[in-house]
């Protein structure tokens, strides 16, 4: 029986391994104060990615249509990234990141709308914000964004 129970386990593992792996893949920062620095030292803007990575169907398509590209990450090399993640088990996160990312969530995504790209300048100003997705039809715009608000 626990074999069964192994096998059927296993997938779902293998899975959430891949996940975590996709978001160091583009180099996904998750501190915010480490974020502003990095942005300071290299003079770009941050996209603070808002997303219930376990519970917004529409952060998932997003993140699985556009961050998993080569389209973005190809733009994503002007921007300092930083995942901002709200999920419903409180558990994926420490309570230090959960503290840090609700502080961030009432400071730049007042409305608490998922998905949120808001791009933030490293002096704190807000440049832009794009928020909802509907379909793949929306990832163009999304890379549109990306590209107008990069600083040159």
């Amino acid at each position: 029986m626990k074999y069964v129970f192994f096998l059927v386990l296993f997938p779902f593992l293998l899975n959430a391994q891949n996940t975590s792996s996709n978001i160091q893949e583009t180099d996904w920062l998750t501190d915010y104060e480490n974020a502003q620095i990095v942005a300071k030292k290299t003079n770009s803007n941050i996209l603070m990615y808002f997303t219930g990575s376990d519970w917004c169907s529409p952060c998932k398509a997003l993140k699985k249509d556009l961050f998993d590209t080569s389209q973005f990450k190809e733009v994503a090399k002007d921007y300092v990234l930083l995942y901002v993640d709200l999920p419903r088990k409180k558990e994926r996160l420490s309570p230090e990141e959960m503290k840090q990312n609700k502080a961030l969530l009432s400071q730049w995504n007042k409305k608490g709308i998922f998905p949120l790209i808001s791009l933030v300048s490293a002096e704190e100003k807000e440049v832009a914000s794009l928020s909802g997705y509907g379909s793949k039809m929306d990832v163009e715009k999304y890379l549109d964004f990306l590209r107008r608000n990069r600083k040159m």
